[in-house]
Parts: C-alpha cells; sequence; structure tokens
C-alpha cells in the first residue's frame, strides 16, 4: 500500500468493465449480456472492443439469465451483468431454477449494489442480494473492495466452474492494494492486526473499516481488520482462528444486517466458537435519495461511525473490555 495509490479512486463497476475487455482479448469463449444498461455496468468497453461477443437482451433481465444460462451449456462462459436490483432481486426465480439448480457455469456482474447508489433511491438501492444469492446452493459470492481486486475477481470467476455473483460498486472508492495484489478465492485476508477486537467487513466498506482501525488506535484500540472479499465460500477457518486472539467481533457491510456477512460471520462462530459479535449495516430499513457518502454517513457506516459504534458498543460491555481513560485493558472471560 502507498500513498500515492491511495489517492486514487475508481469505482469497481469500471474495473469490471475493463476487466471483462482485457480478458476478452484472452478467452475467445467469453461472452457477455447486458440489459439495456451498458453504458453504467460498463460493459460498453468490452461491447465496444468485441460487438460480436456483447448482447443486449434489452429490459428484461429475467430472460437475460436464461439465455445466458443456455450460452453456458455450449461451452461459452457468459457473464450477465445488470444493476444488483435488477439481477438478485427481478430475476432471482432464473438464477435459482435456471442457473443454480443445474449448476451452469454463468457468471453475475452485479452492479449499483448498496446505499452508495445514492440519488437512484430506495428502488435501486440493492440492501439484499447478499442475502438472496447466500441461499442458492454452490453459488459463489465475490464482493470487491477496489479496483484490482475487482479485476481479479473477474478473472477468478471466469476459472471458476459454476454459478458466481459478483457485487461491484458505482461510487468511487480508494484503492488499497498493490500492484503485485493476488486474490484468492475463499480466504480471508488480513489488512490489520490487533488484539483487542476483529472487524470483518467487506466491499467498498473495508476501506472506510480500515480507516476507522486508525482512529481507533487513536484511543487506545487495538484492532484486527479482516476484509472478506470471498462471502461464499467464507473462510472459516480464518474466522476461527482470529476469534481466539480478540474479545469481540464486529462485522461491517453495505447492505441490510439480515441475511448478509454479519449474519455468514455469526452462523460460523456461533457453532465453532462463540462470542461478542456486533452486526453494523443497514438496519431492517430500506435506503433513500441522496449523495452515496452522506448515506453512508447517516448509516454510521463511514470510518468515524464504523469507530464511533465500536467504541459505544464495548462501553456497553464492561465485563469483556476493560476501558481506563480510553486505554483498553486485558479482561479475563
Amino acid at each position: 500500500m502507498t500513498n500515492e495509490k491511495e489517492q486514487v479512486r475508481i469505482a469497481t463497476r469500471q474495473s469490471y468493465g475493463e476487466a471483462l475487455k482485457e480478458l476478452g482479448s484472452q478467452a475467445d469463449n467469453l461472452v457477455v449480456l447486458d440489459a439495456d444498461l451498458a453504458n453504467a455496468t460498463k460493459t460498453c468497453l468490452f461491447r465496444d472492443a468485441f460487438p460480436e461477443r456483447h448482447i443486449d437482451c434489452g429490459i428484461a433481465e429475467a430472460n437475460m439469465m436464461d439465455v445466458a444460462a443456455g450460452l453456458s451449456t455450449t461451452g461459452l462462459v457468459p457473464f450477465a451483468s445488470t444493476f444488483a436490483m435488477f439481477a438478485a432481486g427481478r430475476a432471482f426465480e432464473q438464477i435459482r431454477n435456471t442457473i443454480g439448480y443445474p449448476h451452469l457455469n454463468v457468471k453475475i456482474g452485479a452492479t449499483h449494489g448498496g446505499l452508495s447508489v445514492g440519488e437512484d433511491g430506495a428502488s435501486h438501492q440493492c440492501l439484499e442480494d447478499i442475502a438472496l444469492m447466500r441461499t442458492i446452493p454452490q453459488m459463489t459470492i465475490f464482493c470487491p473492495v477496489d479496483d484490482p481486486e475487482a479485476r481479479a475477481m473477474v478473472k477468478a470467476a471466469y476459472e471458476l466452474d459454476g454459478p458466481v455473483y459478483i457485487r461491484f460498486s458505482r461510487q468511487a472508492t480508494p484503492i488499497i492494494h498493490g500492484d503485485d495484489y493476488q486474490f484468492e478465492p475463499g480466504h480471508g485476508e488480513i489488512l490489520r492486526k490487533g488484539k483487542d477486537i476483529a472487524i470483518v467487513s467487506t466491499g467498498i466498506l473495508s476501506a472506510e473499516a480500515l480507516e476507522a482501525c486508525d482512529l481507533l488506535a487513536d484511543h487506545g484500540i487495538e484492532a484486527t481488520l479482516i476484509h472478506m472479499g470471498t462471502i461464499k465460500p467464507l473462510d472459516e477457518e480464518l474466522l476461527v482462528d482470529t476469534v481466539r486472539q480478540v474479545k469481540g467481533f464486529v462485522t461491517v457491510e453495505e447492505h441490510n444486517i439480515i441475511g448478509g456477512l454479519g449474519d455468514a460471520v455469526c452462523d460460523t462462530l456461533s457453532e465453532h466458537h462463540p462470542l461478542l459479535i456486533k452486526r453494523l449495516g443497514v438496519r431492517d430499513v430500506f435506503g433513500h435519495s441522496g449523495p452515496g457518502k452522506a448515506l453512508l454517513h447517516e448509516c454510521g457506516l463511514d470510518a468515524q461511525g464504523i469507530a464511533d459504534s465500536i467504541e459505544k458498543w464495548m462501553d456497553l460491555h464492561p465485563e469483556i473490555f476493560q476501558r481506563t481513560e480510553g486505554v483498553l485493558k486485558t479482561a479475563e472471560y
């Protein structure tokens, strides 16, 4: 990580389009489908380079998923692209029955996920897609934090056999990975090591959580930060190993706290090593129109909000987190 990298901001939907274009020059069996949103999903970059391998299915997302399913049976590797709300929401039945049930090799590029969609409002701010996709057996789910990881995930999805759902953001976000970054599907990534608590985050909020770690450090709280780029299958080994080294877990996601990353972490640790867990996310409400950054702030999902919520949560549990004048002491529990 370098300061120069951190100054650059790129929306992961842009990374998606550029990665498809790059991969298209290497893989003749790659095809891209869109639902009249190529400019927004940035698959227009692939379309302009390989028009014969791009199919605009019109505003018919359910049909697009079925077309992708059919193409996958011929040896092609289709990336079906649209907004997360229309992919996971409108086309859920087709993804479940036509792609998931026969375990077909279809990749779903879902852009404009989460609150940071911003001014498009509640109808387009998909806060349920990860929960929906988690329920489909053998569905792999990726959620990148930045441009290098988004590009690597597209390549990894192409190489995997079976359905993959990748959630991309509309909002430009900072780059936290270097040019040497290597993505490992199914593995979480430790971005920071600390002894007091562990934060598990995904998507663009991992960048906010990284900044929140600095704010917490100023108050004497040392946090381990795990970026979970793969939400399914979850890196259970890393979670269980980490839980033995800290006093509590916090999950952070740009998603409803019901059914998303937080629930996935709770499910795992309740079976292997129960401990106190705080879930930070959208608390069972719809979003509304407004600038993406303002909405994240309103929901306490920017760096300051994450840090403040963690401190308040720790103060509510003095039996576990013993703090004196802002310094955390080791507690037996």
